[in-house]
């Protein structure tokens, strides 16, 4: 081989080295886009989970409260809220515009547990009061009419929710809400 070939050889070789640098870089810029993606998936299911939605490629749940369409919320119902092993959690009675969630002696659910306060007071039915106020204050509804709660408590124990002024649009959203609240909440009481 002259020194030409050698020369040759040798220019080939260190392009082919940067070309595999530039390969490796890529690849690990690839990888950090990866994670930086199921950090943001992850962050997207987590807030899809607060808002009482699960995943799609979660396990189908049976379903753990009967299905009651707006009209039937006018008359009485009692309805098992269970978590999705069966366990029972609460029984939930609806009357006209009422709701009124009953936590059995057995359980015990504490107000401070997670997510209770920043899910299910903050989030939901303070979001319905408050848009309840504002609709009041337009002249859009009477202000006989707002939404309200109150929570019935043994010390920290929860064991009761009482909701006032329920619209039959509210129901399905509300006995999703609590459900799925209740039911965290047991799991972190099992844990």
């Amino acid at each position: 081989m002259t020194s030409e070939e050698i020369d040759s050889e040798a220019q080939k070789v260190k392009k082919l080295a940067e070309f595999k640098k530039e390969l490796e870089e890529k690849i690990t810029e690839a990888e950090k886009n990866l994670d930086n993606l199921k950090n943001l998936l992850e962050f997207v299911d987590r807030i899809i989970l607060e808002s009482g939605f699960k995943r799609a490629k979660l396990p189908k749940l049976t379903p753990t409260i009967s299905q009651v369409t707006p009209t039937s919320a006018i008359g009485k119902h009692t309805v098992a809220l269970k978590d999705a092993s069966g366990e029972p959690l609460a029984d939930l009675h609806l009357n006209r515009d009422s709701m009124h969630v009953i936590i059995p002696e057995t359980r015990t659910f504490n107000r401070n547990t997670p997510p209770f306060q920043q899910f299910l007071i903050e989030r939901v039915l303070e979001k319905m009061r408050e848009k309840d106020v504002e609709a009041a204050n337009k002249g859009e509804m009477s202000h006989d009419n707002i939404f309200s709660y109150e929570l019935v408590l043994d010390g920290d124990s929860i064991r009761k929710i009482a909701i006032k002024h329920v619209t039959p649009e509210r129901v399905r959203e509300l006995k999703s809400s609590i459900r799925w609240t209740l039911e965290k909440m047991y799991e972190k009481t099992k844990a």
